[in-house]
């Protein structure tokens, strides 16, 4: 059910963080272990994914009592790590391609897929191999991916330049202020435990602004800007217009002509 590509094909302006990609690369079948290392995103999935269905479906006009609201819709999961969000979309109706650097991430990815009988096509490549091939998406999805970047413009660039004419971009990732120095950094990583020491550096995240300068010069059109805030007491994710710590934006591409 699954579709799986050769070895990992970097491209010619390979842009990841050969670091980063190697710690998450270890984590393997970790992935989709809700207690373990990716524990906080499993937490966070949910509110992800209703996002991002609620935007595509107004986006592409579909009705919302539809059963599959993603059905026929290209998607593009750039950084789909373990599948955490491919799979679900592509249980929504979307032609879900993941992408990931590293080679362990897609392996895990397709075996769980596999295993559940959902179609996604995973490759271990790179947006700018894509984007260098000429392909282009309905949707191009980069959640949590640029704040691990070492070049966060060029990346939302070649992102975005996979983004068909009338298509849409998401994208989250953590503000850079002092509330999320004090929540995402000391909280969730030394306080809480969450996330390994080092797993982020609060240098490379970016304000709302700073991503959406990027998407403009790219010819889209910011559509959205939502916050993601976390409660301790429910313990569970919402969206908010609280885009302090975590936020997602969503642009669209015009119609060509």
């Amino acid at each position: 059910m699954t579709e799986t590509a050769p070895p990992a094909d970097y491209g010619p302006a390979n842009l990841v963080d050969g670091a980063d990609v190697a710690r998450y690369d270890a984590l393997g079948d970790g992935w989709w272990d809700p207690k373990g290392a990716m524990a906080p995103l499993h937490r966070l999935n949910p509110t992800r994914i209703r996002y991002l269905r609620d935007t595509m479906v107004r986006h592409f006009a579909v009705p919302t009592d539809a059963a599959l609201p993603l059905d026929g819709l290209s998607i593009l999961d750039i950084g789909s790590g373990g599948g955490l969000l491919s799979e679900p979309l592509a249980r929504l109706g979307g032609r879900v391609t993941g992408i990931d650097p590293a080679p362990n991430n897609v392996r895990a990815a397709a075996r769980h897929a596999e295993a559940g009988g959902v179609r996604v096509a995973y490759r271990a490549t790179t947006a700018e191999t894509l984007a260098a091939a000429g392909d282009l998406f309905d949707a191009v999805l980069a959640l949590e991916v640029v704040e691990h970047v070492p070049d966060p413009d060029a990346f939302v660039a070649t992102a975005c330049a996979l983004v068909r004419p009338g298509g849409l971009f998401v994208l989250s990732t953590l503000n850079r202020t002092a509330k999320s120095f004090a929540l995402a950094i000391v909280g969730a990583e030394y306080v809480l435990r969450w996330l390994p020491r080092g797993t982020h550096d609060w240098r490379q995240f970016r304000t709302p602004e700073e991503i959406a300068t990027p998407v403009r010069r790219a010819g889209l059109k910011i559509v959205d800007r939502t916050g993601m805030v976390f409660d301790p007491l429910r313990d569970r994710w919402s969206l908010s217009r609280d885009t302090d710590v975590n936020y997602l934006l969503a642009a669209r591409r015009p119609e060509a002509g």
